[in-house]
């Protein structure tokens, strides 16, 4: 599933509601949610023929429309599978969601790098050797435990949409979770409810992963000092590069690395130290310096290393793509995250960071010295000539890949959202008019367009699709470079996609929040300096 880029706006520091624990106060906030509704049959298929109308031959739309008729005459088979929806409505918290987890995530079969995986770009950080990569981390692992504080003790502020509450599962479904390879179908363990509860983070460094406890034995985090010196050890325990990266594995095929996988954790050691990766709070990457670049190229190079790592002669192998959440700490300065998609959507992730990276630039308070503390521990890997043979396979595969992604980030200086808006247009709709322009000029022809929309309003709600394509925009692209039209035209048909966008939106906000509020761009803070792809 592709992933654009784009800036992601920064919120403020995340304040809890309360400093104590407000116990079952998350479990009461999700039942005062509603569920969510089943549209009703005829509504389904107007909007399936909508959609299809700008995308499709004449005939082609002509002969789905007498398929459609068909499906939903009454007691035909549309009719039939209606009410087998209603039925699974009425004994599910939510009918959809774990479908659209298996089949969008755990049934697809590409590796998760670059196919399904977003990399989160922050920006670049003011050291340039190991030890203020090493501080950094130290306040970064510090930071994302002052966040699950919030969680743990059921202390995150409610989000809201529209004045509706949201959904806030996603944020009890990204630490301490990881994603398990199959040969068919993957799925998802998540161990923060455990007993005892993880208390631990993996870390990679040179392609080598430690165990590294963050809290003390009565409960309490590790300071950023004590995390400093831990950091430190992991450094020195592995100065030079592994020669068996076996991460490169979670790179590989869905399929090849689900058969890879049982034959991996078949060996006591290797599964145990599986195991404590995926029971892990997160991964923490340590990574080299990249090459030098240009400052024009730098953007596109730190995009590449967040997303898969460079390739196997760079960092794809100091990862293991298939945790949930992996902070990226490079020896340059270069910093960010990259997050398998499967447990949650972009904005839990995006705010977890946000707080990171706020907190990291809090004032340091004076630390009492570091205690003793036991050294990580090293996860040991027994690899075998045919466990060899699949990471020399992941080599080649990442390679291939790799080389196969062009990523270029642009910065465009030309004009923000302020245009649009003074010309009473809506920049989102304005923006998804210009993409379906851009497709046009490179292919030709108009293409199913998938533009997110939260369904967070709903208990265990994901997202659902706004289809950006419309009869308004195609009739646009295919006259803005036609020379016999002229610019009153042209304008006026964009002025008519835009609006057309943003009625389609407005109505699928209205279906779904049963309001018809909008959000006030003009109080959303400034865009931050950090991207997702």
């Amino acid at each position: 599933m592709a992933k654009t880029c784009g800036l992601v706006r920064l919120r403020h520091l995340v304040k809890p509601v309360s400093a104590t624990r407000v116990s079952g106060r998350y479990l009461t906030h999700q039942r005062g949610l509603p569920c969510l509704p089943v549209p009703p049959l005829q509504q389904t298929c107007e909007r399936y023929i909508s959609a299809l109308e700008p995308i499709v031959e004449a005939d082609e739309l002509t002969h789905t429309k007498e398929l459609v008729q068909e499906f939903q005459k009454t007691g035909g088979i549309g009719e039939h599978l209606q009410k087998g929806l209603e039925k699974r409505a009425q004994s599910s918290e939510n009918w959809l969601s774990q479908w659209w987890v298996q089949v969008a995530y755990l049934d697809f079969r590409m590796p998760v790098v670059v196919h399904s995986s977003p990399g989160l770009v922050l920006p670049r950080m003011d050291f340039t050797d190991k030890q203020g990569q090493i501080r950094f981390a130290a306040k970064l692992i510090a930071g994302v435990l002052d966040f699950k504080t919030m969680i743990d003790n059921e202390t995150l502020p409610v989000e809201y949409m529209g004045g509706k509450p949201l959904c806030m599962n996603q944020y009890y479904e990204v630490l301490s979770s990881c994603r398990v390879p199959g040969v068919k179908r993957d799925s998802v363990v998540n161990h923060a409810k455990s007993s005892p509860p993880p208390r631990h983070i993996t870390v990679v460094h040179n392609f080598q992963f430690f165990e590294l406890m963050v809290y003390n034995s009565d409960g309490t985090p590790l300071t950023t000092d004590q995390l400093s010196v831990q950091l430190q050890r992991i450094c020195s325990a592995s100065p030079e590069a592994d020669r068996d990266r076996v991460g490169l594995l979670t790179t590989l095929h869905r399929d090849t690395w689900g058969g890879a996988y049982l034959k991996l954790i078949s060996d006591k050691t290797n599964k145990e130290s599986v195991t404590s990766i995926q029971r892990s709070i997160f991964a923490l990457c340590l990574d080299g310096a990249m090459p030098r670049v240009s400052e024009d190229e730098y953007r596109s190079c730190a995009a590449v290393q967040m997303l898969h790592g460079g390739g196997s002669d760079w960092n794809s192998g100091n990862r293991w793509f298939d945790k949930t959440l992996q902070f990226i700490v490079g020896e340059d300065g270069t910093c960010g995250a990259n997050y398998e998609h499967a447990p949650a959507e972009g904005p839990p992730i995006v705010a977890l960071i946000d707080h990171v990276v706020e907190f990291t630039r809090k004032p340091e308070v004076v630390q009492s010295p570091a205690s003793s503390l036991p050294p990580p521990l090293k996860l040991q890997f027994s690899v075998t000539p045919e466990i060899r043979k699949h990471i020399e396979e992941a080599e080649r595969s990442m390679n291939r890949l790799a080389q196969d992604l062009d990523m270029k980030v642009t910065v465009f200086k030309h004009f923000g959202k302020n245009v649009p808006k003074a010309n009473k247009m809506s920049p989102d709709a304005f923006i998804q008019v210009a993409l379906q322009l851009a497709y046009y000029r490179m292919y030709r022809t108009c293409c199913a367009t998938y533009e997110s929309a939260s369904l967070r309003m709903f208990r265990l709600g994901r997202t659902d699709t706004i289809r950006s394509a419309s009869n308004s925009s195609a009739s646009f692209v295919k006259a803005f470079d036609n020379p016999s039209k002229q610019n009153p035209e042209k304008v006026d048909l964009m002025e008519r996609a835009v609006r057309a966008h943003r009625s389609y939106t407005a109505m699928v906000r209205i279906h779904l929040t049963g309001s018809n509020s909008n959000r006030n761009n003009n109080k959303q803070k400034n865009p931050s300096s950090w991207f997702c792809c």
